[in-house]
């Protein structure tokens, strides 16, 4: 971590030099307040140790400019002319320490050490009021099917390297949930988790939440503002939805997975950081590649270890655990005592569910609120479990022949899964099955017998 020392002593800058790169920090000089506020306003530096009676200037100006440019910078004043009044004069300026000379050196690393923790906990804070990540609501993962037990297992393998990992699947799925288990099984679980949603946010603001920006880099950038990529320093940083990114911003983004170093918008200086990247999206990316509208080399470059999230509908066991999981949820939340039917719960597994666990998630909730004594009908989900034939259901149709024997092969598929799932849906009630087909019950009761369903 680099620090600034402003000090027009020589004796005490090679002191304090001599001390600091022996603890491990890099250590920039400045003998003058005007040389130091320069250094600041184009530099990040972690802490900033001043003397207070500068040349060009005086530590509380350079204090007060090195908060402005970056409000989590550590700053320590030091003085030979110690008093109560400069003090806190100091404090209120925001200085983080102060300390008389002489002093101590072994006090200064200490202090140091404190103020790193002080530092961790404002980008922290940073975080929290950008709202880039929420533990609380972070779901458990619930699955027991072998698809998901599966990708599970990949999770469990990868999360302790470092490698960087690609999510695929649906929206819906729980990519951010599985990008947490990642984080939380990795060597950097004790730092920042940050998620960026690189679909909500415009790209021409997208760079800028990314790396930041210097103070006047364009309008209204009235201080030095630093990205997530740099609050994430040690940390994990989850790029969602990176399909949407503009090929414009995915050649700094290749920049900096390959080589870790970034520049904030306004900017020549180079930043570099430590972090691990996981990104998902619900994208073909073979598809985008071929289409030129993402990159191959960043592709190969995000795709380490890719991992693939099924469908809610590849995985219907694991549907009443996540129900139990959802309404015991909604219980507390509600105060209400919600049970479901087993009509309902046989409903929800029929359904195919296009919006994954996220759209069951919400279809709960509305039941919920719906339902007057706690019981969850199947009217409450309003789900519909007809689904679509999609062309894997017509795969093991034999196509040779006349097309008028073939389609009728097709109808007969139709028709049989249709008939099927409206009798699930209406508890075989064949006269209510029959006006949900708008069919009469003589038609339906001769579908049933040529289909062969009892």
């Amino acid at each position: 971590m680099k620090i600034l020392v402003v000090e027009d002593n020589q004796g005490m800058q090679r002191m304090l030099e001599r001390t600091l790169k022996k603890a491990g920090y890099q250590v920039v000089i400045a003998s003058r307040g005007d040389a130091a506020i320069d250094l600041v306003r184009q530099e990040t530096f972690f802490a900033v140790v001043s003397d207070l009676r500068l040349p060009g200037g005086d530590g509380l100006s350079v204090l007060r400019e090195a908060k402005k440019a970056d409000e989590r910078t550590v700053t320590i004043i030091i003085t030979a002319y110690g008093s109560i009044e400069i003090a806190v004069q100091a404090m209120k300026d925001g200085a983080d320490d102060f300390l008389t000379k002489p002093f101590d050196t072994n006090l200064l690393l200490l202090q140091l050490k404190k103020g790193h923790d002080r530092y961790l906990m404002r980008n922290e804070n940073t975080l929290l009021r950008q709202s880039i990540s929420d533990a609380s609501v972070m779901p458990h993962i619930i699955g027991k099917s072998k698809p998901f037990i599966d990708s599970l297992n990949q999770v469990r393998q990868v999360g302790p390297l470092d490698s960087t990992v690609l999510l695929l699947g649906e929206s819906g799925t729980g990519k951010e949930v599985f990008a947490r288990a990642v984080h939380a099984l990795s060597t950097r679980n004790s730092r920042q988790f940050v998620a960026i949603n690189c679909a909500a946010i415009p790209h021409d603001l997208l760079e800028n939440e990314l790396f930041g920006h210097e103070r006047g880099a364009y309008t209204g950038a009235d201080r030095r503002k630093p990205g997530k990529l740099e609050l994430a320093d040690g940390g994990t940083v989850f790029l969602d939805e990176i399909g949407d990114m503009d090929p414009v911003l995915q050649a700094k983004v290749l920049r900096f997975l390959q080589e870790k170093r970034f520049e904030r918008v306004g900017s020549n200086a180079t930043l570099s950081v430590n972090v691990r990247v996981i990104a998902a999206t619900n994208q073909n990316l073979h598809e985008l590649v071929k289409t030129g509208r993402f990159r191959e080399d960043l592709y190969y470059r995000l795709s380490v270890f890719p991992i693939v999230i099924p469908p809610l509908r590849d995985r219907r066991d694991d549907i009443p655990l996540l129900v139990d999981y959802f309404v015991e949820l909604l219980r507390r939340d509600f105060k209400k005592n919600l049970t479901i039917h087993t009509d309902t719960m046989e409903q929800l597994i029929q359904y195919d569910w296009p919006g994954n666990v996220r759209e069951l998630q919400n279809c709960l909730e509305r039941a919920a609120i719906l339902t007057l004594n706690g019981l969850i009908l199947p009217v409450h989900v309003a789900v519909n479990p007809v689904r679509d034939v999609h062309p894997q259901d017509l795969m093991q149709l034999n196509l040779e022949g006349p097309m008028s024997e073939v389609v009728e092969k097709a109808r007969h598929v139709i028709e049989r899964q249709m008939i099927t799932n409206s009798l699930k849906r209406n508890n075989w009630n064949k006269s209510q099955t029959a006006r949900d087909l708008d069919v009469n019950y003589k038609t339906l009761l001769t579908k049933m017998k040529q289909h062969g369903i009892e």
